[in-house]
């Protein structure tokens, strides 16, 4: 069925394709910030103790897999793209690298192929989950805040007011 969708190269169905990978780019990333958020209301109702262990050690294993689908995704989804406008992957030079590439294609093609270039997948997901893991000590000590302030209010007779 993808090598169906590839072989098109009708304009819209190139904007289908660009907007199918921008949509699932989004919807991983978006498992990826709500990915911790979900494993503290499941460990809060399952009312585990030791919770800052269990958070830690399940939030930063499930962060490292996603880190990895989307870095692999993102690089994948490039190759797809690249695919889809043309470009042939095997040429050996730069005219048969861009000979089934349409004119009004070709800046974006290039700016695809200059990002397949860099650092590989596997780098850009060990340093997306270097970079994550503070998000995942902000959103404990913002539900560990959370909950003492819903403590505070609901606690009579303690000196604070309630709005």
């Amino acid at each position: 069925m993808l090598g169906l969708i590839l072989k098109t190269t009708s304009k819209y169905e190139l904007i289908d394709m660009e907007s199918l990978i921008t949509i699932t780019n989004f919807l991983i990333f978006g498992l990826l910030l709500a990915s911790p958020i979900l494993l503290l209301i499941i460990l809060n109702r399952l009312k585990a103790k030791r919770t800052l262990i269990l958070y830690s050690m399940i939030s930063l294993f499930v962060h490292g897999i996603l880190a990895m689908i989307f870095a692999w995704y993102s690089y994948e989804s490039d190759l797809i793209l690249l695919k889809h406008y043309g470009y042939n992957m095997d040429g050996m030079s730069e005219t048969e690298f861009y000979r089934n590439v349409s004119p009004e294609n070709m800046e974006q093609v290039k700016s695809l192929e200059t990002s397949i270039m860099g650092i590989g997948w596997p780098i850009k997901a060990i340093f997306g989950y270097l970079i994550f893991i503070p998000y995942l000590i902000f959103v404990y000590i913002g539900k560990t805040l959370i909950k003492k302030l819903k403590k505070n209010k609901t606690m009579p007779n303690t000196g604070f007011a309630s709005y």
